[in-house]
């Protein structure tokens, strides 16, 4: 994600909401990640949470008014509307999303969200009831035609104690929310990417189940670099230490079994096919219906191929259409890839090492190659799963591209 946000131009708006002081880890993160933020908050906002707290956060002089004394030229609003690369408005009030739809410009915040062309992304947090009012519904639908971005809000206890949507969504997810707004690479606009992530896992009674080591992060980072670049991504999800992103539709699923019915289901309607989740390759026949207990004897457990789900794509699979997979191997790395690759009728594979401390199920970082069906064999250098999902969505968009 750092690549996304790395010197970019950020305005962080700071509205009026009781979450206001939720903007302070928000501007910390951006920072972390590299971009220049500059914070302005409007008048209520400032009753709320004090400028000196982003100041020191962000290295930048937070704006508060339209009219300092002393301003400095760099943060006058017309410089400022012209170099952003994103306008973030977080928390956005009912107030200020009124303004924004209706063209006010009464303070500095309003007035540079006016002037500029960067994109624009509000992060609602109110009253529930002040959220589902018409008028709130009808501002939000007008920005939105007008090309404005939302993410949020939660829904849960408010601090006023209603029950409902209205509260200030997770800053990762404003985060993730962003980060295609910055990109600006926009070559898979329009594609629809079905994907599988982390691991199935395979009941052998009601308590205990056969699984595996996935953590979900390699699905996570391609699902991410799909949506960073403008695809609508939908991810077939098994279990998973790793958070799938907020822009992604997420269909859960326990089994190898439901995992195949999903994802047959899907594959027929997509643009690309990545299956990128640990399926287990056995079930137990009969799972118990209750709790096995202890006997002080050996228990056997009589397992049974699970189904292929990548076989069951690929034989539903229509023209145009870009099929890829991950071979997870322990040794003949390449070998088996191109086994898989061919057995399967693969236009791409990922051969990934998983017996390493730097390599496989829950690291950062992974040892792989990319074949693909003409025979060609990249070898890569140790990456950071991010890295490896950018260099494969290449591979991808270069398929696309030429069908």
């Amino acid at each position: 994600m750092k690549k996304n946000f790395s010197n970019k131009e950020i305005v962080l708006g700071v509205t009026g909401s009781i979450a206001a002081y939720k903007a302070c880890e928000l501007a910390s993160r951006l920072v972390e990640l590299g971009a220049k933020v500059t914070p302005a908050l409007t008048k209520s906002a400032t009753e709320l949470v004090g400028a000196a707290s982003f100041e020191g956060i962000t290295g930048r002089r937070a704006v508060t008014a339209m009219f300092e004394p002393l301003q400095n030229p760099e943060v006058e609003h017309i410089a400022v509307a012209q170099r952003a690369d994103l306008f973030l408005i977080a928390p956005a009030t009912a107030n200020f999303i009124a303004k924004a739809a209706h063209g006010l410009a009464d303070d500095w915040l309003s007035t540079t969200l006016l002037a500029t062309k960067a994109p624009v992304l509000f992060a609602p947090a109110m009253n529930t009831n002040m959220y589902e009012h018409p008028a709130t519904r009808e501002n939000i639908l007008t920005l939105k035609i007008r090309g404005c971005t939302f993410v949020g809000p939660d829904a849960g206890r408010l601090a006023c104690g209603t029950v409902g949507p209205g509260r200030l969504i997770d800053p990762m997810a404003i985060l993730e929310a962003s980060a295609p707004l910055l990109r600006n690479q926009p070559d898979l606009k329009g594609k629809r990417i079905v994907m599988t992530s982390g691991g199935t896992q395979e009941p052998v009674d009601p308590v205990r189940y056969i699984g595996n080591r996935s953590s979900g992060k390699m699905g996570r980072a391609i699902a991410m670099e799909a949506l960073a670049r403008g695809a609508n991504v939908t991810v077939i999800a098994g279990h998973s230490e790793a958070p799938l992103p907020y822009g992604a539709l997420v269909i859960p699923v326990s089994t190898a079994s439901e995992m195949a019915e999903t994802a047959v289901g899907l594959a027929q309607e997509c643009d690309v096919f990545i299956a990128a989740a640990a399926v287990a390759d056995y079930r137990v026949d009969a799972p118990a219906d209750t709790k096995r207990k202890k006997t002080g004897k050996s228990l056997t457990l009589t397992l049974v191929e699970n189904p292929d789900v990548l076989g069951l794509v690929g034989a539903v699979r229509q023209g145009g259409q870009v099929l890829a997979g991950f071979a997870a191997e322990t040794d003949d790395l390449i070998k088996n890839a191109k086994a898989k690759l061919e057995k399967k009728k693969l236009d791409l594979i990922v051969a990934n090492e998983v017996h390493s401390p730097e390599s496989g199920f829950g690291t950062d970082t992974t040892n792989a190659a990319i074949l693909d069906r003409s025979g060609h064999v990249d070898k890569l250098p140790l990456l950071s799963k991010d890295e490896l999902a950018e260099r494969l969505l290449d591979r991808v968009v270069g398929l696309l591209n030429r069908s």
